[in-house]
């Protein structure tokens, strides 16, 4: 016995010892894989895990490249920076420690984060064209990478996944308005390798993809947090509830069985977290990215915050502000996309009914305002939507219409058009019209299959009636004879408008409205 003692004993130690070798090896998380790309002429963080102590060695093969040297904290985690040449490749990046990794095939250029809702996971397979669109998607130019859905109430700090080339295989399932993105900045940035994140998870509101703290610092919020803490409270009777559940449902099942019926629907346990709640898509899709060097983020979702336009008008800052402040890359491009026209409710109640509703128009209306926060652009969808789909197959021109303003914006490409029409101010004129003035007009304003549509004009009983509206020069002249004295003006201020208003480039024009009167003041016209 006492032998068979030490030799169980032996073993124990020798596997322990295997286990703890293993364990102190170096190890890098999913965003440093072979076929990565690196954002060029940059100071980037590298990072993972050794040895707690272990000393770290990172050797890139560009030229006049230097290993950086670091060592490895209490908890085994290390990070390190390295400077990254102008665009190229492919090199190599070894990481030496006890062990040694080394990545292939590495590409330095422009690296974009692409996040949002279900029309940013929206996959290149299930758009317009879709298969001649995959067919053509043989670019080994463009690397991506895809963070899994994980819904976190604390910050992970990995995720499974790995970069690879485009091939048509690969980005018939990638986001298809990151996927039309990198292809344009592919086009007009010549000779630049392009790197896509995309990290995405449909049917998501704002307050998911933002850290706990950021949301605690602003009162505005604090109903978002007291939903989530009214949930934890009411959890453990809701387990009590689903236990019992349970317990009838598999008498219920037991008996369909026997009888040789269709076994009733088992009950879902509840959860205390789920993907709407605060932070937890931060948590788990967002920071295992930081600090990542990337040139920017692209993003599309508002949707979820449909009926809250007005708490959306701080809320997405903060979500800007938040992830700037944690990438620690000064104001990094943040380029949106402006929801799309849709019937998002076929209620016949309510203040979000059909297509006299403003809940839509609020989000929109938000998102223009956030123009206002420094380096972020918006790519307007009104023309390109679908009324009766949530999600419009038309990704092309969203795309497109991104990487005008990355073009123009981000790498200062000259003398590009890239907006459409956005309000700018109005005057009223001689008490019986308003004209309306605007930026980014382009080569001059058109209406596009006939008269302007879409504008309303209220006098002071805040009761809008459908106006005239004429192009004069770059500026817009509206008048009703409903309103004699017009005081505020509207274009396409509801839920599923189908305007016609466009610069001469094809850019559609914002929605907008002149006035700032509650929602529920403001009365359209039978």
């Amino acid at each position: 016995m006492k032998s068979r003692s030490r030799l169980v004993g032996s073993a124990f130690l020798l596997l322990l010892i295997v286990v703890t070798s293993i364990s102190a090896q170096i190890r890098l998380p999913a965003l440093f894989t072979d076929h990565l790309v690196l954002q060029q002429q940059s100071c980037v963080a590298v990072w993972g895990w050794a040895k707690p102590g272990e000393t770290v060695a990172v050797t890139p093969s560009w030229p006049n490249a230097e290993s950086v040297i670091g060592t490895a904290d209490k908890t085994g985690k290390w990070r390190l920076q390295i400077r990254t040449p102008s665009a190229g490749g492919p090199y190599t990046i070894s990481f030496k420690a006890s062990n040694e990794i080394t990545l292939k095939d590495v590409l330095i250029g422009e690296v974009w984060i692409c996040s949002g809702q279900s029309n940013m996971e929206f996959s290149l397979a299930r758009c317009e064209n879709a298969e001649q669109a995959v067919a053509q998607a043989d670019l080994p130019h463009i690397r991506m990478i895809t963070v899994p859905h994980m819904v976190s109430p604390t910050p992970q700090i990995d995720f499974k996944g790995q970069w690879r080339s485009c091939t048509p295989e690969v980005a018939k399932s990638f986001s298809a308005v990151g996927y039309y993105f990198g292809r344009e900045l592919l086009q007009s940035l010549p000779d630049t390798p392009i790197g896509l994140i995309s990290s995405n998870f449909g049917g998501t509101t704002a307050e998911a993809w933002t850290r706990c703290e950021a949301l605690e610092s602003n009162p505005e919020f604090a109903s978002i947090l007291q939903v989530q803490a009214d949930r934890e409270k009411v959890m453990p009777q809701w387990l009590e509830q689903y236990e019992k559940d349970l317990k009838t449902w598999k008498a219920q099942a037991a008996q369909a069985q026997k009888e040789g019926k269709t076994p009733p629907r088992q009950p879902q346990k509840p959860t205390t977290y789920h993907k709407n709640s605060p932070s937890v898509l931060y948590n788990g899709m967002i920071a295992p990215l930081i600090p990542y060097g990337i040139r920017g983020v692209i993003w599309y979702q508002g949707e979820s915050n449909y009926g809250r336009g007005i708490q959306y008008r701080s809320l997405f800052p903060a979500l800007i502000a938040n992830w700037r402040d944690d990438w620690e890359r000064g104001e990094f491009p943040f380029l949106y996309v402006q929801i799309a026209p849709c019937h998002y409710s076929n209620k016949p109640e309510g203040p979000y009914r059909g297509l006299n509703g403003v809940g839509v128009a609020e989000v929109r209306e938000a998102q223009l305002l956030s123009l206002s926060v420094p380096n972020t652009g918006m790519a307007v969808t009104t023309d390109i939507g679908n009324l009766t789909d949530v999600h419009p197959k038309n990704k092309l021109d969203v795309g497109k219409r991104l990487a005008l303003w990355a073009r123009a914006k981000t790498y200062g490409q000259k003398d590009m058009v890239y907006s459409g029409p956005l309000y700018d101010h109005m005057n009223i004129e001689c008490g019986d019209k308003i004209r309306v003035y605007f930026t980014h007009t382009g080569s001059g304003l058109i209406a596009r299959d006939g008269d302007l549509k879409e504008f309303t004009l209220a006098g002071k009983d805040r009761i809008f009636h459908p106006a005239r509206a004429v192009i004069d020069d770059d500026t817009i002249v509206v008048s009703s004879p409903d309103v004699p004295h017009p005081v505020a003006v509207r274009f396409a201020f509801r839920n599923g408008p189908e305007p016609n208003f466009f610069n001469a480039e094809g850019l559609s024009a914002s929605p907008f409205r002149s006035d700032n009167w509650p929602a529920e003041t403001c009365k359209l016209a039978p």
